[in-house]
């Protein structure tokens, strides 16, 4: 039994290589381009809090007041 499981444990990854195909060098991904999609990600984020803070920390301070009683 256990040698039919190592041998079911060294299969599988050819099996699941074959099932979804062969990966070849084109098809890994563009690793520059997730870079530049999370840096602007992370840009557009850094503009909508520079242009909400303000009212943000209005809302916050209104209602620290209101609970505080101030």
């Amino acid at each position: 039994m256990l040698r039919s499981l190592a041998r079911a444990a060294r299969r599988a990854p050819r099996r699941i290589r074959t099932a979804f195909g062969e990966v070849r060098d084109e098809e890994r991904g563009d690793i520059p381009g997730w870079v530049l999609v999370t840096l602007m990600t992370a840009a557009i984020v850094v503009a909508i809090w520079l242009l909400a803070e303000p009212a943000l920390r209005g809302l916050f301070e209104d209602a620290m007041n209101r609970v505080t009683g101030l």
